[in-house]
């Protein structure tokens, strides 16, 4: 313990000096401009000369300038260089300076009715695959009483439809219905032609076809021949906020442009139909969805933007062997292909949040919250006093929290460990009811409770938590830049009435509520 508490207190320490010393140099080049500003300032009227006047002085070698008060003379070439440096200093700093990336719109993607499958239903049809045994069906019953899962959750018909039909193109025709479902709505919304659009970004973990989904999304809309196109895949659930820190990174290199990001996942090819107990627990919780989020590093567009990205920390600890093998596909010793989570998931989990914290902590907290952190440090490890390590209050920095919907014990444990209340929660703990584990797509449902809930303000903070294999932990800061009152199409817009509901933490499955069509 005292180890690991060791640890956390070098990286804090780091991360402070790093942060310090990014400020110091993102704000150097204002500094030598507002320096050079004022040396040359009782000469602004020798700047304002012709150049004729200019090439006069520098051949004479010394210029005078008389006021009320005193005569100063400075020689030319130092006027010049004075000159030059100030110049050089501003234009420094102006393209030093990062461009903002500004949140025009997002769309989640709500399936039809006919997709909509109770726990009951889900239960009826796994066993009626012939492929579980009498075990299997128990444990998912169980897992599924224990999910925070509701009973309008969406399957893909290649699932929910006897017999089940598990192949390439039914798992595209999945993909196909979310992608153009959710492009569709956003270009609609942001009144955006595709060709403006300059970065296209998608990601989908467990499924990437050639062509890949990004030509795919290039063809049926036409994009323009020069966009730039990225498909991630296999990144996990933690991938939306990685396609997020590429596109802000690509926009600041493309000027005035869009960039287009659409997460998914594939449910189709990977339900799991073996009896390897963990690799059962996907079947509970995965279920179809997908978010388009259109972005711009357009100063016109802030005005009709909704949010502005403030910061990304990514996290990555893949090179420890337990967090690299705690989520992976694989096959049974039957040959079935299944997600499999280890019993080190949590802790893994756990892990990598404590390491992304430690970095986004500096940039986001009050000063008042980092010194109680050290200073408890200092007093446990210096003195020898018998007192906790502070755990900073991330509510005085952020006003909403959006995490990943992957689970009941995963919400459980960030609920505890940040010292949430069931109101930060609720957005989560709702897309997890209605939508489900929609992997990376589940953090975009979630802003868009925010929104239908009418919860955001203009200068709010929205930080995004999302977890992903590998192992990953990423987040994106967000701030509102108006006050959302009309959310307009939302995937929530049917629900928000009767939400929040309470769900119990367990939820017996009545299976006599639903009987399979003969």
């Amino acid at each position: 313990m005292d180890r690991e508490l060791l640890r956390t207190v070098k990286q804090a320490t780091k991360n402070h000096a790093i942060v310090l010393y990014h400020r110091f140099v993102s704000h150097l080049p204002h500094l030598l401009a507002t320096t050079a500003l004022v040396v040359i300032a009782p000469h602004l009227s020798t700047l304002l000369m012709t150049p004729h006047k200019l090439l006069d002085l520098w051949r004479d070698g010394r210029w005078a300038q008389t006021n009320n008060v005193t005569t100063t003379t400075i020689s030319g070439p130092a006027l010049a260089m004075a000159c030059w440096a100030a110049v050089l200093a501003a234009y420094t700093y102006a393209s030093s300076r990062p461009r903002p990336v500004y949140l025009v719109d997002l769309a989640g993607y709500k399936a039809p009715a006919k997709h909509e499958a109770s726990r009951a239903k889900t239960i009826a049809h796994f066993s009626r695959c012939g492929r579980f045994s009498e075990q299997s069906m128990a444990f998912q019953k169980r897992m599924l009483e224990r999910s925070g899962l509701g009973e309008a959750t969406h399957f893909p018909m290649s699932l929910i439809s006897l017999p089940v039909d598990m192949c390439l193109a039914t798992a595209k025709e999945e993909s196909h219905a979310v992608i153009f479902g959710v492009v569709d709505e956003i270009l609609r919304k942001a009144a955006v032609a595709p060709e403006d659009v300059g970065v296209l970004i998608f990601n989908s973990s467990l499924l990437s076809p050639t062509p890949s989904f990004t030509s795919l999304i290039v063809n049926r809309y036409r994009f323009r021949h020069d966009v730039v196109a990225h498909n991630l895949s296999g990144m996990g659930c933690s991938a939306g906020i990685i396609a997020i820190d590429l596109a802000k990174r690509l926009l600041q290199v493309h000027r005035n442009t869009y960039a287009l990001v659409v997460s998914t996942e594939n449910i189709t090819l990977n339900a799991y139909m073996g009896n390897n107990r963990p690799m059962l627990v996907t079947n509970t919780l995965f279920r179809v969805g997908g978010a388009a989020i259109l972005l711009s590093n357009r100063r016109s567009d802030r005005r009709r933007s909704k949010y502005q990205l403030i910061h990304t920390v990514r996290t990555h600890r893949g090179a420890h062997d337990q967090s690299y093998g705690c989520v992976t596909q694989e096959e049974d010793e039957a040959g079935c292909v299944g997600v499999s989570l280890s019993k080190e998931l949590m802790l893994v989990a756990g892990e990598a949040l404590k390491t992304n914290i430690t970095t986004l902590g500096p940039l986001v907290l009050p000063m008042s919250e980092q010194l109680r952190f050290l200073a408890t440090v200092v007093l446990k490890k210096v003195f020898r006093a018998d007192v906790k390590a502070y755990l900073p209050d991330f509510k005085l920095a952020f006003d909403h929290f959006c995490i990943h919907a992957g689970g009941r014990g995963v919400l459980d444990e960030l609920e505890k460990s940040l010292k949430l209340s069931a109101w930060h929660m609720e957005p989560s703990r709702m897309t997890l009811y209605r939508f489900g584990n929609t992997s990376s797509s589940s953090l975009w449902y979630e802003m868009a409770y925010c929104e239908a809930k009418r919860r955001i303000k203009k200068g709010d903070r929205v930080w995004q938590i999302a977890f992903g294999s590998g192992f990953k932990c990423n987040s994106a800061v967000w701030k509102a830049l108006r006050t959302i009152d009309d959310a307009g199409e939302n995937p929530w817009s049917q629900d928000v009435d009767v939400l929040p509901v309470d769900v119990p933490r367990v939820v017996p499955i009545d299976e006599a509520s639903y009987q399979v069509p003969n």
